[in-house]
């Protein structure tokens, strides 16, 4: 069985678990046999998104980009996996305006202060110093989905138990077979 056009986009604050669900999910659903495309907010903003800023207009483009990325991968009959802040309403209905129904959006969730705890790379201490400006979480809001299709509580969920909910996900809105449910709780 095919499955239905579906973008996963797993949106957050920094450090909320973003790139290691969308990893551990790429992962579960290419073990299922499906090509999946993971688009990272850290490697498109290295490269497609390279001359943009971190200003909310920014964003929104960035989000805009990421999403007309995913398209393509889908028409090449790819899973796209997105995981990208898209800190705002905006940017993500910029992405909704490509992706259509197709888009389904996570909500990877965790407090500030969590957030700031996984921080391996300084990036919290470095806005709070003022050295990062429009950072997300710090100097910059982030807007929650209101209505995402997943709300991941990954303060207090593992990114296993995360990444198998959101294939759950996956299998009830594309058809996909049980089997691959499995896969994500390894």
């Amino acid at each position: 069985m095919t499955p239905a056009p579906l973008v996963l986009w797993l949106t957050g604050l920094p450090c909320s678990g973003k790139s290691t669900v969308a990893a551990l999910v790429t992962e579960a659903l290419g073990g299922h046999g499906l090509t999946v495309r993971l688009l990272d907010g850290d490697a498109l903003r290295r490269t497609l998104s390279s001359d943009l800023g971190f200003s909310p207009e920014a964003r929104v483009e960035q989000a805009r980009r990421a999403a007309h990325v995913a398209q393509e991968a889908l028409d090449a009959g790819e899973f796209p996996v997105v995981a990208v802040i898209s800190p705002s309403h905006e940017a993500r209905e910029a992405a909704r305006a490509v992706l259509g129904e197709a888009m389904a959006v996570v909500h990877v969730d965790a407090p500030v202060a969590v957030c700031e705890a996984r921080d391996v790379k300084g990036m919290y201490a470095r806005a709070r110093r003022g050295e990062l400006a429009d950072f997300t979480g710090v100097s910059a809001p982030y807007d929650a989905p209101a209505d995402p299709a997943l709300h991941l509580d990954t303060e207090h969920e593992t990114p296993a138990e995360s990444a198998r909910r959101v294939v759950e996900l996956v299998r009830a809105r594309a058809a996909l077979p049980a089997a691959a449910v499995g896969r994500a709780a390894r």
